[in-house]
């Protein structure tokens, strides 16, 4: 599936002649003044009824779906405009330039990442100094023993070789954004996906490392997965259709000039295709096809069932399968996935035998294979754990096994809080495997585990530079702190982290149905003020994804100001049994948590009541925006960043991307009590007629297939034309004009993008001025 994207009562004063929202602040810092504004913008109405399950109800912004319409074009810009003049009077008319120079003076001028062996070569990406995007090369290992390494010098194997530069092509068509990336087993070509519009409708280019020269560019548009054969002489890819669904998979032959051969199409409109290759390149996985003999066609895992899913790797004639599938004849139950394996012959594809159970208190989530090893992410108590075991497997599997019995190695990390992310690990005969190791304290660690000796080495962390003695940025003692742990790391293999520097804890918040959500609270210890201190809820809570809480050194400006931050990992993301409590008919369940956790913070005094801001992005949005419709009070400050805030209309919709692919997700409107659902959280359709709302910033970009850009620009027009009209003055609404829904990606355009939300929302909070001085 392809990611598309939160009780109390409130007393309806319809008829106040006071505006709410304003009277709940302190009287000192001051509410947004909006008085030297331009004027705000005003959205056309035409008359349009949308109808379902025999009930109808007006949309008078339904035309903004034509974004061919000059109208929308003009209304865009009109809203910019705003946008600009209402973040540009902050501090002054200097707050956003000077968080912006703050960030970038955490960055250091250019950034490498540690090189990660694979076959002859070493591969590595760098930001060069001054630049947005990466460069992806590589350079010779050199041989070993003295005549290898003489050899290798007259080779000249310290020469770096450029594969592919991503400020190149932004240079050319002004936006990039790599989607896959695969270098060919024989290390000659090199595979990827490119967008230049921000549309995702990725087109395929393989370049010839040893011309240097691209030798094949698709025809086709909407390419998503790339896998190689063995030989390095066939590259298969997927397709996608007009709604995104990526539904055919093609075979090219580098050594032709034909064009790729249609290979497989799925005709189900509820499911997708992804391909890969096995770690050793033996098998291609659609279904299952020899990497070496692509001619005999394609071989079934298992009959399809729905909801059952299968991730395969090939080990020494075996086939190791993480999936979900009922067990049978076991007397087992097991909640989620479990390890399986089979001869990988086609005449045995039924016969099956069950590697490993997680056991009651954790789950497996994917896998990765090397020749003596088996590699598992696990979670426990929804915090990320990895372990190894060896291969080949000795265990007689008569019944099954539970993971214990294998004598697994977890890997040793700093923290439970940590988030990992595991690196490219392209090379099936190492017995190494490398992390990338963060906490909202812990900037990234690249961690090699050698699974072999059951040892593990810091090989790099991310640095952070440009911190001074200023009050908005980190103290200088405090700089002297972060050297020294970051050394003590370098100097001690041992762990260590700015704990000393920055509180961080993870804390259990009761929801509605009593249910315990985990909420991560993250704020300096010499800047923060118990119950006087401002904060930001994050959220997102979909499609089993978890909240991104690694390290971000952006945040160090919110800290120092004395702001809390606090990250929600609501129902709908997470582990298997934790996602679907939050979709379909349960998302109310996701709504209700990160209301709870909100009202949390204030009650326990980490924020102030009239100083708590939300934070959300693309489904994350919905979330917020609900929990805003719900409790319009409870926040008064928020940032939806290309927000999924139309849902139901969007819903009602097949012919939009992604929409079918999302009635897993969040429901089919098509079945009455799921349209029922969708209708009563809609963000778009739950307005409150006369309500004060709070400050809120809507970024969209025009460019977006996954969420409309009229979905944010009819929210908008929609709450000026029905809340109430003092309060949504501070609703702003800020579109990109060239960038799709991951925006532009740079690595210094990242700090404008930031800089903007936060000057947002301390001018929304009036604690612009402070956080100038």
């Amino acid at each position: 599936m392809l990611p598309r994207r939160y009780p109390l009562p409130a007393l309806l004063r319809l008829f106040s002649t006071t505006c709410r929202r304003r009277s709940r602040l302190p009287p000192q810092p001051h509410p947004p003044n909006t008085d030297t504004l331009p004027p705000l913008p005003a959205a056309k109405k035409v008359p349009f009824t949308v109808s379902a399950h025999g009930r109808s109800w007006s949309d008078p912004y339904h035309w903004m779906r034509d974004t061919s319409d000059p109208d929308l074009a003009a209304l865009l810009a009109a809203e910019n405009a705003y946008a600009e003049a209402f973040v540009g009077a902050a501090g002054g008319g200097g707050l956003r330039a000077r968080l912006a120079a703050e960030m970038r003076a955490r960055l250091p001028p250019s950034a490498v990442s540690p090189p990660q062996p694979w076959g002859p070569w070493s591969y590595y990406q760098y930001v060069p100094n001054g630049m947005e995007y990466p460069v992806l090369s590589r350079k010779l290992r050199p041989s070993g023993g003295l005549a290898g390494r003489f050899l290798s010098y007259l080779s000249d194997w310290e020469k770096e070789e450029v594969l592919l530069d991503w400020n190149m092509i932004a240079e050319k068509f002004g936006y990039v954004h790599i989607g896959s990336c695969r270098i060919s087993p024989d290390h000659r070509f090199l595979a990827y996906t490119l967008d230049t519009s921000g549309g995702e409708l990725f087109s395929l280019e393989v370049k010839d490392l040893q011309s240097k020269h691209v030798i094949f560019s698709s025809p086709d548009k909407g390419i998503v997965s790339l896998a190689w054969t063995d030989d390095s002489e066939n590259l298969f890819y997927t397709v996608c259709d007009e709604t995104l669904r990526p539904n055919q998979v093609f075979c090219k032959k580098m050594q032709s000039d034909e064009p790729g051969l249609l290979v497989f199409m799925e005709d189900d409109v509820n499911c997708c295709v992804d391909i890969t290759s096995t770690k050793d390149f033996k098998y291609i996985t659609v279904y299952v096809m020899e990497s070496g003999n692509v001619r005999e066609g394609l071989w079934p895992v298992q009959k399809r069932t729905n909801k059952v899913q299968y991730f395969l790797e090939h080990h020494n004639g075996f086939f190791y399968i993480l999936t979900n599938a009922p067990l049978k004849d076991t007397g087992t139950t097991v909640e989620g996935y479990y390890l399986a394996r089979r001869r990988a012959e086609k005449s045995l594809m039924d016969k099956w035998q069950v590697v490993a159970l997680p056991g009651s208190d954790c789950t497996f989530q994917d896998m990765d294979i090397f020749h003596e090893h088996l590699v598992l992410f696990l979670q426990k108590d929804g915090l990320p754990l990895f372990c190894s075991i060896d291969l080949p497997v000795q265990i007689d599997f008569q019944e099954p096994k539970e993971l214990g019995d294998f004598a697994p190695w977890f890997f040793p990390i700093p923290s439970s809080l940590c988030s990992i992310l595991p690196g490219p690990n392209n090379d099936f005969m190492s017995s190494t495997f490398r992390m990338v190791v963060s906490s909202p304290v812990i900037p990234d660690l690249t961690v090699d585990y050698d699974m072999r000796k059951k040892t593990f080495t810091i090989v790099d962390q991310e640095e952070v530079t440009g911190l001074c003695s200023s009050l908005y940025t980190v103290g200088q003692s405090n700089v002297s702190s972060i050297q020294q742990n970051l050394q003590f790391i370098e100097d001690s293999q041992s762990w260590s982290d700015l704990s000393k520097l920055l509180s961080c804890e993870r804390v259990q918040v009761v929801s509605h149905d009593g249910v315990s959500i985990p909420l991560v609270i993250l704020y300096s210890r010499e800047a923060h003020i118990h119950g006087e201190s401002p904060g930001i809820l994050y959220g997102y809570g979909a499609y089993g994804e978890d909240l991104d809480k690694s390290w971000c050194s952006d945040r160090l400006s919110l800290l120092a100001r004395g702001w809390v931050l606090a990250f929600a990992d609501v129902r709908g993301g997470g582990d298997p049994s934790w996602h679907l409590a939050g979709t379909k008919t349960n998302k109310i369940n996701s709504i209700q948590d990160f209301a709870a956790c909100g009202m949390h913070l204030i009650k326990e005094g980490l924020v102030h009541e009239s100083r708590l801001c939300a934070m959300g992005c693309s489904a994350g949005g919905l979330l917020v925006g609900a929990v805003v419709n719900m409790l319009p009070n409870l926040f008064s400050a928020a940032v939806l960043k290309v927000p999924f805030l139309d849902i139901c209309n969007t819903m009602l919709d097949p012919t939009l991307p992604l929409t079918i692919l999302d009635y897993e997700e969040f429901g089919d409107p098509n079945i009455p009590v799921e349209f029922d659902a969708i209708r009563r959280y809609s963000p778009y359709d739950n307005l409150s007629p006369g309500k004060c709302y709070p400050s809120i910033l809507v970024t969209a970009s025009f460019n977006d297939t996954r969420v409309g850009v009229w979905e944010a620009a009819k929210w908008v027009s929609k709450v000026r034309d029905v809340t109430c009209p003092s309060c949504s003055n501070s609703v702003v609404l800020k579109t990109n004009m060239q960038s799709g829904h991951f925006g532009e990606g740079g690595r210094l355009m990242g700090c404008e993008e930031t800089a903007f939300d936060y000057a947002f929302l301390m001018k929304a909070l009036g604690m612009d001025d402070i956080a100038s001085k």
